[in-house]
């Protein structure tokens, strides 16, 4: 009697620890409530409830089985439909969603993409390299913002040599044909021949053809011009013309650049993410996992009181 309830109790706990459990607290920032700090205090508060009964700081919950309310009202996480997407945008195409005439545009590259995107910001039609694509406004936006001072770097290379005032110039700020000043930028020599020099160049702002008309200003000639990165997000082994969607860890960086919180995804991708993180994992076996050594205090605990109540 006592193993038969042993193994029932047994799996009813693996059973918890395969669903996909969450903190009270944590759930209510993902609804899109308030902070995770501010949900804490309307836990102190009793203006949280979970399955009717008011719920407790540190409270694990499972978000599709249990139901949790604020003012009468029950939370859910708000699922993010938005399309994220890194394209290599090739030499000779505009950046734009609109046909023109016989000219080769972005939209002409990515009509496997179901529904409607559109670039953040622009690349010339000589330039080539990195363009996010998205149906996200408030993303592209903050992107776009020049307060937000989101890094792009660019890889150029220039006919002949650089001299080492050039240099300090880009770096320090270039005046422009329109008599502005650029901001401060990073830029590091990559390599120098007889013929060309490659530089790798970091901007902060996102002025219209910015590092041609840096480069203008100082007589200097740009043989190819590729922007790798923005933010965080590179644009690796991707090849001219080639899409993809952005990863989960892209995209955190991205928002991170951008000043915004990540949007809460379907549930099934939390589920997968959380289930990565819950299952067990190796280690000695004198110890075993974190998961393990719970249940065995819990199995010690149910025996001695399995004992005690036969002792009566």
């Amino acid at each position: 009697m006592i193993n038969s309830d042993i193994n029932g109790n047994r799996n009813i706990l693996l059973r918890k620890y395969w669903r996909y459990i969450v903190r009270i607290h944590k759930f209510i920032a993902e609804c899109g409530v308030c902070s995770r700090r501010a949900a804490e205090e309307l836990i102190r508060n009793g203006e949280i409830t979970v399955n009717s009964r008011p719920a407790y700081i540190g409270q694990e919950i499972d978000p599709e089985r249990d139901r949790v309310t604020y003012g009468r009202k029950r939370l859910r996480i708000k699922v993010c439909d938005k399309q994220y997407f890194i394209f290599y945008k090739p030499r000779g195409v505009i950046t734009s969603m609109k046909a023109q005439d016989d000219r080769s545009v972005v939209a002409d590259l990515i009509r496997g993409i179901k529904g409607r995107v559109f670039p953040v910001g622009r690349l010339d039609r000589d330039s080539e390299g990195i363009l996010i694509l998205t149906d996200d406004g408030d993303l592209a936006q903050a992107l776009s913002h020049p307060k937000t001072h989101v890094p792009k770097t660019y890889r150029v290379t220039i006919s002949g040599d650089v001299s080492e005032n050039q240099l300090n110039i880009l770096r320090s700020g270039v005046t422009l044909d329109d008599d502005t000043v650029t901001l401060p930028a990073d830029v590091v020599v990559h390599s120098r021949t007889e013929s060309k020099t490659v530089l790798y160049v970091t901007l902060y702002e996102g002025k219209n053809r910015q590092i041609r008309r840096m480069c203008d200003s100082l007589g200097l000639n740009i043989l190819l011009l590729k922007r790798i990165s923005v933010g965080e997000v590179s644009i690796g082994r991707m090849k001219p013309g080639e899409y993809r969607p952005l990863s989960r860890s892209e995209l955190e960086k991205l928002f991170k650049s951008a000043g915004l919180p990540l949007p809460s995804f379907k549930s099934k991708e939390m589920k997968e993410k959380n289930e990565n993180r819950s299952k067990v994992r190796k280690k000695s076996e004198n110890r075993g996992t974190r998961n393990e050594r719970r249940f065995n205090k819990q199995m010690i605990k149910y025996s001695r009181d399995i004992k005690k109540q036969g002792k009566r």
